[in-house]
Formats: C-alpha cells, sequence, structure tokens
C-alpha cells in the first residue's frame, strides 16, 4: 500500500527529545512553584492547566500547556519516570520526530476530549499533568515490544499487553465509581484511546491483533 500524508515516516533521527520534556516540565515546575507569574492576574499553575471555564473564554493554549504543568512533587516524578522509562525506548527505535508527534498529539487529544467531557458534564476542575501523554506512551510500548515485561509495583513482571489492560481497567473502575483520589483517570484512557487510533493510521498496524498473537505464545 502507498504511503500517503497521513503515514509517510520521516527520516530517521535520535536527539534525546524525552530529556528535553523532562527539563521542560521541571522547569515549568519551578516556575509555577516558586515564581509569581501570572497571566492576567490569573496564576501560572491556572493559566497553564485546563480549566473548561477559562478555555471557553478562549484560553485555548491550555489544551495543550496542561500537559507540563504538575501539582507536586511526586506528580512530576511518576510522570517523568514514566516517560524516561517507556518514552525513551520508544524514540529510539522511531526516531525523535516520531516520537514527538505521537507525544504531543497523543497529550494534546486526551486534553481536548477530556475538555469536551468536561464541558458537556458541567464540571470545572484544573487538569494538570503528563500522565494522559504518558498513558499513551505505555500503549506504543505495549505495541512496539508486546512480548516485554514490565513491573508491576516494580517487582511483579507481567507481559507488556497485560500491564496496559490493567492499567486499563483500574482506570475505568475508578471513573466508573467516582473514586475521589485525585487523579484524571478519564484523561488517562484519553491518552490510550489516541494511541489506539494513531497506531492504524500512522504504522497501519491493529494493535490487538498484536497483542492477541503474542498472548498466545
Amino acid at each position: 500500500m502507498k504511503d500517503n500524508i497521513l503515514n509517510k515516516r520521516f527520516k530517521y533521527t535520535f536527539h534525546n527529545s524525552v530529556l528535553y520534556i523532562i527539563g521542560i516540565n521541571v522547569l515549568i515546575f519551578i516556575l509555577v512553584q516558586y515564581s509569581r507569574l501570572s497571566i492576567q492576574g490569573i496564576p501560572l499553575y491556572y493559566s497553564l492547566s485546563l480549566i473548561p471555564s477559562l478555555v471557553k473564554e478562549g484560553w485555548v493554549w491550555q489544551l495543550f500547556t496542561y500537559m507540563f504543568v504538575h501539582a507536586n512533587t511526586s506528580h512530576l516524578l511518576l510522570n517523568m519516570l514514566g516517560l524516561l522509562g517507556f518514552g525513551y525506548t520508544i524514540e529510539r527505535t522511531l526516531g525523535t520526530r516520531e516520537f514527538l508527534l505521537f507525544y504531543l498529539l497523543t497529550g494534546l487529544f486526551s486534553g481536548l476530549m477530556s475538555y469536551l467531557a468536561f464541558a458537556i458534564s458541567g464540571a470545572n476542575v484544573v487538569l494538570s499533568g503528563a500522565s494522559g501523554a504518558i498513558y499513551g506512551v505505555l500503549l506504543l510500548f505495549a505495541v512496539l515490544y508486546p512480548t516485554s515485561r514490565i513491573l508491576l509495583f516494580y517487582f511483579i513482571p507481567v507481559k507488556a499487553p497485560l500491564a496496559v489492560l490493567l492499567f486499563f481497567l483500574v482506570s475505568v473502575f475508578s471513573q466508573i465509581t467516582g473514586l475521589n483520589d485525585g487523579v484524571a483517570h478519564l484523561t488517562h484512557l484519553f491518552g490510550m484511546l489516541g494511541a489506539l487510533i494513531y497506531c492504524p493510521i500512522r504504522f497501519r498496524v491493529n494493535p490487538f491483533k498484536i497483542w492477541s498473537m503474542t498472548m498466545r505464545r
């Protein structure tokens, strides 16, 4: 099948963009925590996070910038460890341009879909963090390396596709039960959905077919 504009591959380059992304996240975290910067009088954390009422007023950049803002040190650390652990390997395989396209589009998609869900429900939340994009990265890792094993809770090895399924089920359960843990489970699910859409469009692969073949081995 002939390539088209949607799946034409980039020339391979590797510039370790994962470290740059981590650096940007850390820099923004420092600015949010220790500076008095604001936009139109609104503190930087709320200016860059995704707040539905502000997006409706024209602050559309929040659909993108929310993924670079984190509420606290543990929030930042967990997301950046996930990005480093899975993103670096993916970038090595696909190249920097493809990885950046995937990461940024997945984060934007999960932000946009979260905004639409919040707008429909009437919820006015403060959404921040890279976890939507990170969940997308985790899913793509399981597509590219379906036989790899991931350590759940740092000591239970499971195949990558099974780990994705478990994370998915936890997010669904938490969202349905309304678990009030301050975690954006819906955004996690949208991140996974974005990755599922990306794979057949850009790579012409069916993740479910790859996983079913892997799990039968």
